[in-house]
């Protein structure tokens, strides 16, 4: 009878040194990968959970066109490493903020329905637009 050194119940024991480092390291992506979906997924969850959410981020409101219910609370916060303002396009001035700087925010609370255009007054190609309803 032959005595054999691997088991027959773990095949990874007769891989070669390079097929099990490989298999390794397949091992370890996969597994930072599903870590970087679980993240993205809570991500999305908290931007679920707060539609009253914009970022500023390369010089962009994100989103564009925001549209919310009467009441609701919209925070903008500055993911730039340059300063921005969220600035009413409106006369007399909705909201001003004043110059956020990197991961400063700005709220404002919109009670009555309308379309409320705004900018920012350091880099005025920056537009955004709240459709409230």
């Amino acid at each position: 009878m032959k005595s054999s050194s691997s088991s027959p119940s773990c095949p990874s024991s007769r891989l070669s040194p390079h097929a099990a480092q490989r298999r390794t390291l397949l091992a370890g992506l996969s597994i930072a990968a599903t870590g970087m979906l679980v993240l993205a997924g809570r991500a999305e969850a908290a931007a679920a959970t707060d539609p009253g959410a914009v970022h500023i981020d390369n010089f962009t409101f994100s989103p564009a066109t925001l549209t919310v219910k009467a009441g609701t609370r919209v925070t903008w916060t500055n993911r730039d490493d340059e300063p921005h303002t969220v600035t009413s396009s409106s006369n007399p001035r909705t909201f001003a903020s004043g110059a956020l700087d990197t991961d400063g925010t700005f709220a404002f609370t919109f009670d009555k329905p309308g379309t409320y255009p705004y900018y920012c007054a350091i880099h005025p190609h920056m537009t955004g637009v709240i459709v409230v309803k």
